[in-house]
């Protein structure tokens, strides 16, 4: 589960997460600049299943178009013409 950030102001006027613990202490102080940054570059559980799901169903994909280029090839390769020899006259 997400830990609960609560949003704060410095004195400054910057922007602050403040993480708590369970007796309502503060646990961490982040910058909102730096957090936030950190929560957008990072993927959720659920975006990762989700690329993991497309990616392995790309590939099927792939494997199968080439099985079948393969038997494709193998169908429609035409036969070798044989020539028909001719003798010299002398």
């Amino acid at each position: 589960m997400p830990i609960k950030r609560t949003v704060m102001r410095s004195s400054k006027g910057t922007k602050l997460y403040a993480v708590r613990d369970s007796k309502g202490r503060f646990k961490d102080i982040q910058s909102y600049k730096k957090a936030h940054s950190m929560d957008i570059k990072r993927k959720s559980k659920a975006e990762l299943a989700k690329a993991a799901k497309a990616k392995a169903k790309t590939k099927t994909v792939k494997v199968k178009a080439k099985t079948v280029k393969a038997k494709a090839k193998t169908i429609s390769k035409p036969k070798p013409k044989l020539k028909a020899k001719t003798t010299k006259k002398k």
